[in-house]
This record gives C-alpha cells, sequence and structure tokens, in this order.
C-alpha cells in the first residue's frame, strides 16, 4: 500500500485524533494507512466516509490497553534488533504482522454492564509465519465483547532459529504466560480465574491446542509442576480452534506451519509430540472446533481427528463443519448464512460461562 507522507502533513484530521488518544503503536499504524489509502484513492463522498469510520475505530481503541507479555526478559530469546512489520493488504484491508520478537497482550476489556467474568485469550494464525491480526484478532475481540467477554489478543513470537535458542518452545511459551499473566491479573481486568478460554485460528489453532495438550509442563521455567493437573494455572479452561493445524503427519500437515515449527526434516518422535490429537487425555479441556470440508489449506480432517480423540477421551466437545468456505474467513464464512460465532455463544451458555 502507498504511503504518502503530504498526505499526512494535509490531513489535520489524522494529526489531531493521533495525538489526542492514546492507543498502541500498531492498531494507529494500522488505522492511519488504512485512512490515508481510503482517502488517496477515493472520491470525496468516500473520503468523508472514510474519516468517519476512522473516527469510530478511533473511539474504540479508548478502551483497549496493550501491555508487554513478559515484564523483565523475554525467556528463550537471543539478542537482535526489533524488525517487526505490519502491512494491510491492499485488496482485503486486513493487518498482518511479520517478525514478531517481542510479544504482547492487548486486553479488551467487557463493557461493565455486560461482563460475565468469563475471558478469552486469541491467537491469529498466519502459518507460523506471521499473524492475522484483524480479522483473527481484533475484530474478534470485539465481537467477544458484545457477548459480555473480555478478550485478550496474543501477539506471539513466530519460531525462528535467528531470535530464538529453541524456536519450537517459543510460541508455547508465550501462550502459557498469557494465561499466567491474565490469572494474575484477573481481579483487575473482571475475569473470573476458572473461566479463561483460549482460541486459535488455523496455525494459532496449533498453538491453542498444544496449549491444551501439554500443560503438564511448563515450557516457560522447563519444569513439571507439582499438584492436580487439572487445577494447573497453564490449563486453559476451554479451547476453540476455528480451521486448525492440528496433525503434523505427512498426510495432514500443513507443511508450512510444521517446517516453521520443527524445521525441514522433523524427526518421527517430534512430530508425533506435535500432533495435538495424539496428545488428547481426559484432562484436555473442553473443545469448539469449526472447519470447512473444501479447505485445500489446512485440511478439515485435523479438526476430525482432534474432536474423535477427545470424544474417546470423554472430553465435552462440539464441532462445526461447513460445506464450503475453504481457509481463513474469519467469523464470516461468505457461502453460509451460519454464523459459527452464534454456534460458539450456544455452546459456551450451556456450558455456564455465559449466562
Amino acid at each position: 500500500m502507498p504511503y504518502n507522507p503530504a498526505a499526512v502533513r494535509e490531513s489535520t484530521f489524522l494529526e489531531t485524533i493521533t495525538h489526542a488518544v492514546s492507543a498502541s503503536r500498531l492498531i494507529w499504524h494500522f488505522l492511519i494507512r488504512f485512512a490515508l489509502y481510503l482517502i488517496n484513492n477515493s472520491n470525496q463522498m468516500k473520503r468523508t466516509l472514510a474519516l468517519l469510520s476512522f473516527f469510530s475505530i478511533a473511539q474504540a481503541t479508548m478502551s483497549q490497553t496493550t501491555i508487554p507479555l513478559y515484564p523483565d526478559s523475554i525467556p528463550n530469546s537471543k539478542p537482535v534488533y526489533d524488525k517487526e512489520s505490519s502491512v494491510v493488504g491492499p485488496n482485503d484491508s486486513k493487518l498482518r504482522i511479520y517478525n514478531v520478537t517481542k510479544p504482547t497482550l492487548t486486553i479488551y476489556e467487557a463493557p461493565k454492564e455486560k461482563a460475565t467474568g468469563t475471558a478469552v485469550i486469541v491467537c491469529p494464525g498466519g502459518g507460523y509465519s506471521g499473524l492475522a491480526a484483524s480479522h483473527e484478532g481484533s475484530d474478534v475481540a470485539r465481537k467477544f465483547n458484545e457477548m459480555g467477554i473480555t478478550a485478550i489478543v496474543l501477539k506471539y513470537r513466530l519460531p525462528n532459529d535467528t531470535t530464538m535458542i529453541n524456536k519450537e518452545y517459543g510460541p508455547l511459551q508465550d501462550a502459557q504466560q498469557a494465561l499466567l499473566v491474565v490469572r494474575q491479573r484477573a481481579a483487575e481486568w473482571g475475569i473470573k480465574k476458572g473461566q479463561v478460554g483460549i482460541m486459535g485460528f488455523s496455525a494459532g489453532g496449533h498453538l491453542v491446542s498444544t496449549t491444551g495438550t501439554h500443560f503438564g509442563r511448563n515450557y516457560i521455567t522447563n519444569t513439571i509442576p507439582k499438584g492436580s493437573i487439572k487445577k494447573s494455572p497453564l490449563r486453559p479452561d476451554f479451547l476453540i480452534l476455528i480451521y486448525p493445524v492440528i496433525n503434523f503427519s505427512d498426510s495432514l500437515a500443513h507443511k508450512g506451519s510444521r517446517t516453521r515449527l520443527l524445521g525441514e526434516n522433523p524427526s518421527a518422535e517430534k512430530i508425533r509430540e506435535y500432533s495435538n490429537d495424539l496428545q488428547v487425555t481426559a484432562a484436555t479441556p473442553p473443545t469448539f472446533l469449526v472447519h470447512a470440508k473444501d479447505d485445500k489449506t489446512v485440511l478439515w480432517q485435523n479438526s476430525q481427528q482432534f474432536y474423535e480423540a477427545l470424544q474417546k477421551h470423554k472430553v465435552p466437545a462440539e464441532v462445526y463443519y461447513y460445506e464450503k468456505g475453504g481457509h481463513g474467513f474469519g467469523m464470516n464464512n461468505k457461502t453460509s448464512e451460519v454464523k459459527w460465532m452464534d454456534l460458539l455463544e450456544q455452546w459456551m451458555r450451556k456450558n455456564k460461562w455465559l449466562k
């Protein structure tokens, strides 16, 4: 998307709002570039609508807070320059983030009059090479707010040998740390510690299914916690998996995700360790899954095998399959009138996470 410095100088509206409202650098980077694109490529009417839309979104950012995931040093990291970048798609206006080395949490607190005490940590997808930060992140968080749920978007580190000592652990460390932080600050954010779930899209779904099956070990400290595994603060209370990467076998794997996490030639042992349908136990949290059967990027059998493993171990689970929709549709599968977020809300009410 072209960046026009002259347009920035000329738009006192954008300058005023940018200085008047305190928001995260990432959110404003997206908003400003999106507004400038519309202004520079639209007629007068569309420009006006673009500015109104920008102002509406700007107001929404005032209730968001972005914090570092780790208060001090980041575990399992090498000292490197911060090369994080973000791109707004020229055709779909979706924000994607790359080269994440400094993970953060962005908290979208539920309105007090609607708040249920339930929280969901949201992990965008992107094949472990980037993060689909808007349609699988911030957009979903705002929808959760409408349901009375506090949403926390996790900007997790992307596996990279240059930036990490052991890249296979990096994303999982961040997901576990997110659970610990949310529970530690639950009272501050109006959250009940026993109502904290985690959601993932695509490769973010692999991260979430790993988090939901590997909580017997603390990957941040490399220790085995004592006590009941079901009461571990590293165990999510529920999982939400949307067109998730689950199995790393040659027949089912999303090869790009597997390669970025485990390398070009992972051992059979590692493939099994991170094929999360093979790691399900009776302690795995209740799970809601969505997949389209014509998904050519991440085969729908990934969800099927995880669901069947949950059933085998008598873990409460629900799955919804679209006949069409492909991959990466976010909250809106344009081929169907069925809104899976509505089905998710019903499932959460049935399980008492919503009232």
